[in-house]
């Protein structure tokens, strides 16, 4: 059952509208990736916008609505923890957890029951019932 469900479907349907933002000569080279790269040559092609037909750059405009911004898929924000006073600032009604890097696993395991127990998302809990590493 997702929270913020309105807020999710306008962020999605802003994304609907907007183009997809490929890397330049991308569909033209193998070797490069379609992930967004900036054109940044004095004579780039895409960043003067020269010729018609050429992908749109990636601009402050086209960015999401400023109240779905920093929400997780499943509607809740998205919060890093690190220690168990992180958690107590947080509500669980709005709030899901996800652990920071450096996290330990006796210490992810503490932090992951008292979030079970106080109701909280867990969006990267790596933890199993055994504790074992497998």
């Amino acid at each position: 059952m997702p929270i913020n469900k309105e807020k999710i479907a306008k962020r999605q349907e802003v994304k609907e509208n907007n183009p997809d933002f490929v890397r330049p000569e991308s569909w033209r080279y193998v070797r490069l990736q379609t992930n967004w790269r900036k054109p940044k040559g004095i004579d780039h092609h895409q960043r003067k916008q020269k010729s018609r037909g050429r992908p749109g750059l990636v601009k402050v405009g086209y960015g999401g609505p400023k109240e779905a911004r920093g929400l997780h898929p499943s509607g809740f924000t998205d919060n890093l923890v690190y220690n168990l006073s992180d958690l107590e600032k947080l509500d669980p009604k709005k709030d899901g957890i996800r652990f920071g890097h450096s996290v330990g696993t006796k210490k992810r395991k503490e932090i992951v029951a008292k979030a079970i127990e106080g109701k909280f998302k867990i969006f990267n809990a790596r933890v199993s019932a055994s504790g074992s590493k497998s």
